[in-house]
């Protein structure tokens, strides 16, 4: 299959990579941290500041999505590029996860999943090939297929079970993608490795992934509860087995030193809600840790959040104002929070990209971690 990624360094010292994807709505240089957009909106951001930070594409949610507004109105708007005005890339999950997270009920079989609506409880049924047509209807620059997702402690025989669905879906969806590319869609599919936390299963996952020869693999089932030192093992695993020449996505990461090992592996890209809800709750990355702006510490700090931040928010607000917003549950109190974790994941992106070239990963993840987690 024609390739959508070129590799530009490969770090001397660890699989860590800069690369350039090609897609529908333009280049993204990788690695890459994708906002969170569930409901085609990044929560308390506009798609201005989205673009004036620099990102280049956005997630969105195909299970919120279907359900509200649904893929026909989105399709009649011209994709989620004409409904939401963003006209960079959007990559939209299977809605696998919501499914099996947020419905009262579901049901999965072999030829599909039955679930009920947390909005409104009416029932609904995806399939490996429905879930590609909704996301076509998006007009997705990047879709998932539908998987079935386990959990941490998930024992063996269930996980089998799941991954063994899991790939007979991959196996449908590829099919369902190649009919709608026919019609001149112009989207990529990407399939999911499974396998819980069984180095057997994730292995004979990545191989049978990797034999699909799809643009892309992402990687889930992984930042579900385990601690670090398994997800690294895991992670570090599973990637041994996949091609290196693919770009590579690991599902729901979105704290640095998450990222940061996700890099170390030769992954290029990730996603989490995690940098906009934890700023919806008063906490804002700065160099030296999270920082809870709700602390009585800071009710007469003027200084910004983060010194060394050149981010709008630090650059013009001080720590004793956005307290008060937040204290007195103002929007702008998310809007700023919101705005300041974004740049900050952007910008030590962007460093990441540039100690890769220079051959200085390592040594810029051992520094930035250092401080970071205050040691």
């Amino acid at each position: 299959m024609e390739s959508i990624f070129n590799i530009h360094h490969s770090d001397k010292n660890s699989k860590a990579r800069t690369g350039c994807l090609h897609l529908p709505h333009g280049p993204v240089e990788t690695p890459v941290f994708m906002p969170v957009g569930t409901s085609a909106t990044v929560k308390a951001m506009t798609k201005d500041w989205l673009d004036e930070i620099g990102f280049e594409i956005i997630l969105a949610n195909t299970y919120h999505l279907y359900l509200r507004p649904g893929p026909d109105l989105l399709k009649e708007a011209g994709g989620l590029h004409g409904f939401s005005g963003w006209k960079k890339n959007f990559l939209t999950d299977s809605g696998g996860f919501q499914v099996f997270s947020l419905s009262k009920l579901r049901k999965i079989n072999p030829e599909g999943v039955k679930f009920m609506s947390h909005i409104d409880g009416s029932r609904h049924f995806f399939t490996p090939e429905s879930v590609v047509n909704i996301q076509t209807k998006y007009n997705s620059d990047i879709q998932m297929q539908l998987d079935v997702c386990t959990g941490f402690g998930t024992d063996l025989k269930e996980a089998k079970e799941a991954l063994k669905i899991t790939s007979d879906w991959a196996n449908r969806a590829k099919a369902e993608w190649l009919l709608r590319r026919e019609e001149g869609y112009q989207g990529m599919l990407f399939p999911i490795v499974q396998g819980n936390f069984f180095k057997d299963l994730r292995k004979e996952s990545a191989q049978f992934v990797a034999n699909l020869d799809l643009p892309g693999i992402a990687i889930g089932g992984l930042s579900v509860g385990e601690t670090f030192n398994v997800y690294q093992d895991i992670l570090a695993h599973t990637v041994e087995y996949l091609p290196v020449e693919k770009p590579k996505y690991v599902m729901g990461i979105g704290t640095p030193d998450f990222i940061l090992e996700a890099v170390s592996n030769g992954v290029d890209m990730f996603d989490c809600v995690l940098p906009t809800r934890n700023a919806r709750n008063g906490q804002y990355f700065t160099h030296d840790g999270p920082l809870s702006i709700k602390k009585e510490m800071y009710t007469h700090d003027f200084g910004p959040v983060d010194p060394e931040c050149n981010c709008n928010v630090c650059k013009e607000y001080s720590r004793a104002y956005l307290r008060h917003l937040f204290k007195n549950d103002e929007i702008l109190s998310s809007m700023l929070a919101s705005y300041h974790n974004l740049y900050f994941l952007h910008n030590m992106i962007k460093e990441v990209r540039q100690a890769i070239n220079e051959d200085r990963f390592e040594e810029y993840k051992s520094n930035f971690l250092k401080r970071y987690q205050g040691k």
